[in-house]
């Protein structure tokens, strides 16, 4: 790729970065106008551009104290009074959030210092509420020494959300200190696994949690998530054995129902999924984004259509960037699942292919299969940060990013995806040996994009591919047949047979 079309590409994905400031107050202009979704967005941006900004991080912390998301909220407080203790709203907001999770000693300290520093300040009335409401709970007993401190729970939260961001490695350190100083904390134990897994330990994640499950007899988390890592793993047997005892268990308290439900789902019980989830739902649950989603799912699944819809359109309201994924869209347009683009293994083999002519085919693929979702949520199957330019926008592509087309090189790129796309209409299910059609295809694709070609006309490329294909397998293959199927010129496609044999590797100088 010459230094332009790189520097095209580059600008294709990160084309502005305004500051946090600029962000602020557009955000500040929407809660105005009461258009909370887009203040939330620009909030979060603002944040991450600025995330030193005490009052940024407070104003955005407030918003999703709104919504009911405390954990991040106190953890966006917390960072706010790290920047500044002096600010009274961010030690009021504080109390209040601690409040909200419970950490009555927390909520009762940061109240009382709010009254010392604000005695007649707007929120001093509120702050004597928290006082008195947490001095009312048997502060004494949540703090007993066998109890996890606030702190140990924060910095747990903490830990999952790193494990979101997908910086393992920092949870795994983090969540070792943590079983250090508090080693009867079962939860951060079970998250310590998961992170172990996640960062390829695997018999490690594995010894913890029968360790876990020793001394913490029954315990549902690690229990299920053994379960996780034997179906990723493909134990069948050990996977079978567990999800049996899980089908037994009966559990009383909400985390471990949904834990249970979400976990099923994972590994295709629908109706154990459904049955659990469900009676969440039934009793007034309202979930976070992960409980719709498989709720979604699961009851889809199961057979229960018009709840799984409903559950979606929860989800969505969430969650917009989750439409695409619903669990019905495959069966809706009739896609025969025996085609390579629902082949888990096939996608996965093209993922990890030396050649990257055979990576963005399936990252194309992977916008196709039902196993989309799957694919993308493990935690070691795509890494980001080592994909190339030309990768993520195949993976943007396929999880229905939508572009702007602001460059010659976004053009030509959406150009070559529609002209996949008439491919790809013809021939789906796509069948092995459809598939070395697209083979061949995409290394053209990979070294058209690398120089910058604009790949003008997506129907005569297709047949002009289609043409190649065939004529280099077959006799009395014709242009005049290929130019009729796609509506074009004979001479129209032999101009751009003559314009893809440059990018052959046969013709690499």
């Amino acid at each position: 790729m010459n230094k332009k079309s790189k520097q095209i590409l580059k600008e294709n994905i990160i084309s502005f970065l305004p500051t946090g400031e600029y962000y602020y107050k557009k955000a500040l202009d929407e809660l105005q106008k009461e258009r909370y979704e887009k203040a939330h967005k620009y909030l979060k941006r603002a944040a991450d551009l600025s995330p030193e900004d005490p009052l940024i991080l407070m104003q955005y912390a407030i918003l999703q104290m709104e919504i009911e998301n405390f954990d991040l909220a106190h953890e966006l407080l917390r960072a706010a009074y790290s920047a500044d203790s002096n600010e009274p709203e961010i030690v009021f907001f504080l109390a209040e959030v601690n409040a909200h999770l419970g950490n009555f000693l927390d909520a009762n300290r940061f109240a009382r210092k709010y009254i010392e520093m604000a005695e007649n300040g707007e929120y001093a009335e509120e702050a004597m509420e928290i006082v008195e409401f947490s001095e009312q709970e048997d502060i004494e007993a949540l703090n007993m020494e066998n109890n996890p401190s606030s702190e140990a729970l924060f910095l747990q939260e903490k830990s999952r959300r790193l494990m979101e961001q997908g910086k393992f490695q920092e949870a795994v350190e983090l969540l070792e200190s943590i079983i250090t100083d508090n080693p009867d904390f079962w939860a951060a134990y079970n998250n310590l696994a998961l992170a172990y897994f996640y960062v390829g330990e695997e018999e490690q994640a594995k010894a913890l949690l029968h360790q876990v499950l020793s001394e913490n007899r029954g315990n549902i988390h690690a229990l299920c998530n053994l379960a996780v890592i034997h179906y990723y793993e493909k134990n069948e047997e050990e996977l079978n054995e567990i999800a049996e005892f899980l089908t037994k268990i009966n559990p009383y308290f909400i985390e471990h129902r949904y834990k249970l439900g979400a976990t099923f789902a994972l590994i295709g019980k629908y109706e154990e999924a459904y049955k659990w989830l469900r009676s969440l739902q039934r009793k007034g649950f309202e979930g976070d984004p992960g409980f719709y989603f498989w709720l979604s799912h699961s009851a889809y699944f199961a057979g229960h259509e018009e709840i799984s819809r409903n559950a979606w359109k929860s989800l969505l309201k969430l969650d917009p960037e989750k439409a695409g994924f619903e669990p019905w869209l495959p069966q809706m347009k009739e896609i025969n699942n025996h085609g390579t683009e629902h082949q888990k293994e096939f996608i996965l083999e093209k993922l990890q292919n030396k050649h990257v002519s055979e990576r963005i085919f399936g990252f194309y693929l992977l916008g196709k299969s039902k196993h989309r979702q799957e694919i993308i949520s493990h935690p070691k199957w795509i890494v980001v940060d080592e994909l190339t330019t030309m990768e993520k926008l195949f993976l943007a592509q396929s999880l229905g990013h939508s572009f702007e087309e602001n460059s010659v090189a976004e053009k030509a790129f959406l150009r070559a995806i529609a002209a996949t796309d008439l491919l790809f209409e013809k021939y789906k299910p796509l069948a092995q040996s459809a598939t070395y059609l697209f083979q061949m295809w995409f290394v053209l694709v990979e070294r058209a994009l690398e120089k910058g070609y604009d790949f003008k006309n997506p129907k005569a490329l297709a047949a002009a591919t289609e043409y190649m294909f065939e004529s280099s397998r077959e006799k009395n293959v014709t242009k005049k047949s290929y130019a009729e199927q796609y509506g074009i010129t004979t001479n129209t496609l032999t101009k751009y047979v003559n314009e893809l044999i440059q990018f052959l590797p046969l013709f690499d100088s």
